[in-house]
């Protein structure tokens, strides 16, 4: 018994140790990988801009602008590309917190008409073969799948399930394509701002 106290000091001290031993370590790991995984996270952005966007040749990660769909949301990011200084059309990154399983995150582009040029699926949970194929089906020419060279100002972005929609949702993924559509819906409402507000062009 009188052997208890040195005991449990013995492994107090012991656990101290451990707690700052894999902190120090964990801090260490977070340092040295947070640089490679933002750059990365950088990269892919910029190869989603040229993807979706038409020609330009201005850098339109230098010209980002935000817009916040609703107070306290965390903003869209607007990247303009402009061809000499006329508009060319911009692309969009949003976010439908909304799929089957969260976040959702979309690149979508748009020409200075408000056609849609592109899109690239950024992040997502989503089932795969299910919500998953959102990358795919909605650039598919098949039934009325495609979003691509649609106006969201004369099409109507909502899965057909739903009072006027216009697009075919996933099969067995109603749920991923509302989100999905939601999320062009208000890039699109971000690119008209910025198209009404900030555009710079000669015409």
């Amino acid at each position: 018994m009188k052997k208890l106290p040195s005991t449990l000091t013995y492994m107090t001290v012991s656990l101290g140790v451990i707690t700052i031993v894999a902190g120090a370590l964990l801090a260490w790991v977070h340092e040295i990988t947070a640089a490679p995984i933002a750059e990365a996270a950088q990269r892919k952005q910029v190869e989603a801009i040229r993807a979706v966007l038409p020609e330009f040749d201005n850098d339109p990660t230098s010209q980002k602008v935000t817009w916040t769909p609703m107070a306290g949301s965390e903003p869209f990011m607007i990247f303009p590309a402009y061809k000499g200084n006329t508009f060319a059309g911009a692309a969009v990154e949003g976010y439908s917190l909304n799929g089957f399983s969260g976040e959702v995150r979309i690149m979508y582009g748009f020409n200075a008409a408000g056609d849609i040029t592109g899109y690239e699926v950024l992040s997502h949970a989503e089932t795969p073969g299910l919500g998953a194929k959102m990358n795919e089906w909605f650039r598919t020419d098949m039934g009325r799948r495609s979003v691509i060279g649609k106006n969201p100002a004369r099409t109507s972005m909502y899965v057909t399930k739903d009072p006027g929609g216009e697009i075919d949702a996933i099969t067995a993924a109603t749920i991923s394509s509302r989100a999905f559509l939601s999320t062009l819906r208000e890039c699109y409402d971000a690119f008209v701002y910025y198209k009404t507000e900030k555009t710079v062009s000669n015409e």
